[in-house]
């Protein structure tokens, strides 16, 4: 791999006598691949782990693993189930320093495709409020759809500019999470493309953005609320200095990050302020198996809350879906029911949604097509195994699996809607008649033959 030159000089002058094992684990060392468990599916962990044997901890990350990537792929019915989430293991280290409450307001600001939003979304245990935003309208679609494969009911999937999301929410989260766009050093190895891209003009002017996307997150955050900052490069201009302009422009102290005491810690010389950056942490891929990455924690010390203005909302119709969940479902869902277009959606309630870009209104539950209600993919993934009246039970290797997730029809001897399961863990949705069970499993998704 060929760096660029001035990238390299100036590695050079920041690691001194460590830049030559730098440079021998960017040209050298493997890349790791790992996955994070979904934690808010019980029994999941133990699946993956009797799946796929004895894997090795991302010490940062307390769900984390590495894995061999020629061990597994995308189309695992364990991944299609939402079991785990492919991450390069160095970015689990952000929503890992954030301190979560299962009741906590949380906002990812530059979401997509969605690591850091179902890493923090399985911790709220579908008791908090989760938004999700992204700004570019394709990465958004990604980031909805990979959140509804790990399950969360809770979490708003928005597509606006952070200075919109401000003037929405002043004061209204708990925890933000800022994975900044960024000039990718940290990711040289495994994206050729960010090192044709590179150069110290683009360097600042990330900066600046990552600066005027930071303005936006202090307007949103609560007195006394966390804003985790992260970046996947090792520019002083995007880390250090970052965290300078923070503690001299808010009222804000840097914190010690707990589950990340094993990681480099930020240094002051490359702040070029007096603020103390120490607190911040860093991943080398010469220190740490992992790309380049760094993680600050910043603890707002203000006061500032959000007045929560309640407004009458206008319940959809939901005898449709009610008929459907009385004859299918073992539980019955409680909240905002609202409609957009003939998709019925469960609305995380003490939110406020009018007049802002969004793809995914809380929990899917389905389509209504003149007079009946259609199951979607999101309730199945959002529910368990005991939440469903029929359902039917493959082991992940069984072949007759395979032919459901390829599109094939199952045999079943009642009639109605039925959750496939693989190994116990829902997966998808059929409906049954005279014996068979037609697909109801996502065409998008399907595996090719």
């Amino acid at each position: 791999m060929k760096l660029p030159e001035k990238f390299e000089i100036r590695m050079n002058k920041m690691l001194g006598n460590e830049y030559s094992s730098f440079l021998n684990a960017m040209e050298e060392t493997p890349v790791f691949t790992g996955i994070r468990i979904n934690s808010s599916k019980i029994g999941a962990e133990e699946a993956v782990l009797k799946e796929f044997g004895d894997l090795e901890k991302v010490p940062w990350c307390e769900n984390g693993y590495y894995i061999d990537k020629s061990q597994i792929s995308g189309n695992h019915p364990y991944h299609m189930a939402g079991l785990f989430y492919f991450q390069e293991p160095s970015a689990m280290s952000a929503v890992s320093a954030l301190p979560i409450n299962e009741d906590d307001y949380i906002l990812d600001l530059c979401a997509a495709p969605g690591g850091k939003s179902t890493h923090a979304g399985a911790f709220l245990s579908n008791r908090g409020l989760l938004v999700a935003n992204e700004i570019v309208r394709n990465r958004a679609n990604i980031l909805s759809d990979n959140i509804e494969r790990f399950g969360l009911t809770n979490t708003i999937v928005t597509n606006e500019s952070p200075q919109k999301l401000a003037e929405k929410y002043p004061h209204f989260f708990d925890k933000i999470i800022v994975d900044a766009p960024c000039s990718g050093e940290g990711m040289f190895r495994k994206e050729p493309q960010a090192v044709e891209e590179w150069s110290v003009e683009h360097t600042r002017s990330c900066a600046l953005r990552q600066r005027h996307i930071l303005d936006s997150a202090m307007k949103m955050i609560k007195g006394g609320g966390y804003i985790v900052y992260s970046t996947c490069t090792f520019a002083p201009e995007e880390n250090e200095q970052i965290c300078a302009y923070m503690l001299g422009n808010y009222n804000v102290e840097l914190v010690t990050p707990q589950k990340l005491c094993m990681l480099s810690e930020g240094k002051n010389e490359w702040s070029l302020s007096d603020s103390d950056v120490t607190f911040s942490r860093r991943i080398f891929p010469h220190k740490h198996k992992g790309e380049g990455h760094f993680v600050a924690l910043f603890h707002y010390l203000g006061s500032e809350e959000f007045s929560l203005k309640t407004k009458n909302i206008k319940q959809a119709d939901d005898t449709l879906y009610r008929k459907f969940e009385k004859e299918f479902l073992n539980i019955t869902l409680n909240g905002d029911f609202m409609l957009f277009g003939e998709n019925l959606y469960l609305k995380p309630k003490n939110i406020d949604i009018d007049k802002i870009k969004v793809l995914r209104a809380g929990l899917h539950l389905g389509i209504y097509r003149k007079n009946r209600f259609e199951p979607s993919h999101a309730l199945c993934l959002a529910l368990k195994k005991e939440d469903f009246k029929n359902s039917i039970n493959f082991t992940c290797d069984n072949i007759q699996l395979k032919n459901y997730l390829m599109g094939g029809m199952l045999e079943y001897d009642k009639n109605g809607w039925c959750a496939v399961m693989a190994d116990g863990f829902p997966i998808g949705w059929g409906k049954a008649s005279q014996g068979a069970l037609k697909n109801h499993f996502p065409k998008h998704l399907r595996l090719k033959k």
